[in-house]
């Protein structure tokens, strides 16, 4: 859960429910901000198109989550495309509702913080994007996109969307997916990817080595390789 209890259990009470298909739109980008959503179960993909049609994918959001509370706090047209991954199960609450909900717990800073919080991690992105090598860009890629659940590690994206994320071709991200293959880190189908060693991918996002069978890899040398 991103918000506090008593604020995320009025939200869910007070919330109208809708369920979304995978595929789903549930906020489209540039729609005005009417209402906010509760994610009580399931995936979102985030998505924004830049004004020459270039897609990015910005993040992924999972249970407990609110979505939408910026454009309607801020008075704004939606700023990204909010798109369903898996079955999701939400509570849909009007903007004047919402926002008398914040007023009435006090969760203003609360909202702030949240704001900022995920402004940062959009920097910190972009400076890894312009600076990193292609393997780091996606061992990272993957780590920050896959929202934890029951059973196993399924990022809910496809290698187009991995490269949407960071700034690579699809060919350089399926080349790089091939690479975590070979050391047992994931396993892929067609448009899926599973996690299948979280802490061998932190290793080879930078931090540490990884052992595999009797040879000790290195993370991968940031002179080296990538677009």
């Amino acid at each position: 859960m991103t918000v506090g209890a008593d604020v995320w259990d009025r939200l869910v009470a007070g919330g109208a429910a809708r369920r979304f298909r995978p595929g789903d739109v549930l906020l489209p980008q540039g729609a005005p901000p009417t209402h906010v959503l509760a994610l009580v179960g399931g995936r979102v993909k985030v998505r924004l198109t830049l004004p020459d049609g270039e897609v990015l994918l910005l993040a992924v959001r999972g249970p407990g989550e609110v979505l939408g509370e910026i454009s309607v706090l801020g008075g704004d047209d939606r700023s990204a495309t909010v798109i369903a991954i898996d079955p999701c199960d939400t509570r849909v609450l009007p903007a004047d509702r919402f926002r008398a909900v914040v007023r009435e717990t006090g969760a203003e800073a609360e909202f702030l913080r949240r704001a900022l919080r995920r402004l940062r991690e959009g920097e910190e992105w972009r400076a890894e994007t312009a600076a990193l090598p292609a393997a780091k860009r996606v061992v990272r890629a993957l780590l920050r996109l896959t929202v934890p659940g029951d059973g196993e590690l399924d990022v809910g994206l496809n290698q187009t969307e991995i490269g949407q994320a960071v700034g690579l071709s699809r060919g350089v991200v399926a080349a790089e997916l091939a690479r975590l293959r070979e050391l047992g880190v994931v396993t892929t189908a067609r448009r899926r990817i599973v996690i299948t060693d979280p802490d061998g991918l932190r290793v080879l996002a930078g931090w540490g080595r990884l052992t595999v069978g009797n040879r000790t890899i290195a993370p991968p040398d940031p002179r080296q390789g990538g677009e």
